[in-house]
């Protein structure tokens, strides 16, 4: 029997164990805790946001442009558009951005995106700088990174530790996940100039874990634990807590399964037979759902929040929110008002666009 979203009993995975009886539910209307508002539309797969300390948002479109929102009224002119060699197909093009810790006094600005070269498609990090409302490319930080038209992974976040982490795909190759020595199937923790951190697991390698189908997502709690959201081939969408060096099992297993090959972290939680295709994250550390993990769904079409425990590394509930009512979720990310920011993913070619989409949503607190 099809499970329904108001019932739907997951499989929760930490730590090596399995719980049961942790349901999750849609939650109604008259129970939404934020107002709703519409501050951008008409956008072209708004991928990543990123605010700065002004409250200024900066967002990338797929197709290769940086735009801002500011006070609230969308700018008709992008900060940059990027150009050849920059490509945009299938999955790929311009994804993840996050801005300096000194923005506001360097102007550096960190994106990740897809660009061609011979007959192959890769991705790069590179930094950018603003000046007078326009960027420029200062600085290539990690190329060859393999890409394609699926699976480029794409999410970039500067951590606590001051360190860019960045997720990759295994860019329709599944063996280069489990491969040290490939950039792919990765989470990828380098210097904010590009070097290599000193302390990453593998000497002289930006490697921090492999075993990495397609993760799209990065966030931190409050204690710094660091989590990743991935898609599963079918099904079994995880979200893992990751630890330097630890390998997440892709494609020798998914979801709660055992390997006899390698030793494999298995994830916090996957969703089973059910597909949520997860993209961005965040932690809320305000606000209603304080101290919760939001998850933007793009085949499950809604935003989770899931309720952790105090050391996070155990999920007491899963609450579905906002299920079809805007399509595919690409991008969640919290602002230092407590207001949530989500993207609409509905143009890129996997969703239903109405007229006005794809949009940028703001959930204000009530």
């Amino acid at each position: 029997m099809k499970k329904t979203i108001y019932s739907i009993l997951y499989n929760i995975v930490f730590s090596g164990h399995t719980t049961t009886n942790v349901k999750s539910k849609a939650s109604t209307s008259r129970q939404f805790p934020y107002e709703i508002q519409i501050i951008a539309k008409n956008l072209y797969v708004p991928w990543a946001i990123a605010i700065s300390d002004k409250g200024k948002l900066y967002f990338t479109e797929r197709s290769g442009a940086i735009r801002i929102i500011e006070d609230g009224k969308l700018q008709p002119q992008p900060l940059i558009t990027f150009r050849s060699p920059f490509v945009s197909k299938g999955e790929g093009g311009l994804m993840g951005i996050d801005l300096d810790l000194n923005y506001s006094q360097n102007h550096y600005m960190y994106v990740m995106h897809s660009y061609a070269e011979g007959n192959g498609i890769y991705n790069r990090v590179v930094r950018l700088i603003e000046n007078n409302n326009r960027a420029s490319i200062d600085r290539v930080l990690l190329d060859k990174i393999p890409g394609g038209l699926i699976h480029n992974g794409g999410r970039l976040k500067i951590g606590p530790d001051q360190k860019l982490y960045i997720t990759t795909g295994d860019a329709g190759n599944s063996a280069l996940a489990q491969d040290p020595t490939s950039t792919a199937g990765k989470i990828l923790r380098i210097e904010l100039d590009g070097r290599v951190p000193k302390d990453n697991p593998i000497i002289n390698s930006p490697v921090y874990s492999l075993g990495h189908r397609n993760p799209q997502g990065l966030a931190w709690n409050s204690i710094n634990v660091l989590y990743a959201s991935e898609h599963g081939q079918s099904a079994h969408d995880e979200i893992n807590i990751i630890q330097p060096g630890a390998n997440y099992g892709w494609p020798l297993v998914q979801g709660n399964e055992d390997s006899t090959e390698v030793k494999i972290q298995k994830p916090l939680i996957h969703s089973g037979e059910d597909t949520w295709a997860p993209s961005g994250i965040d932690f809320a550390n305000q606000g209603p759902w304080k101290g919760q993990l939001l998850v933007a769904a793009l085949r499950g079409q809604q935003l989770l929040t899931m309720s952790l425990n105090g050391k996070g590394r155990i999920v007491k509930k899963v609450d579905l929110w906002l299920k079809n009512q805007y399509g595919r979720f690409r991008e969640v990310i919290q602002g230092k008002d407590g207001s949530i920011y989500l993207t609409t993913s509905n143009r890129d070619g996997r969703g239903n666009p109405d007229i006005t989409d794809d949009k940028i949503i703001r959930l204000l607190p009530k």
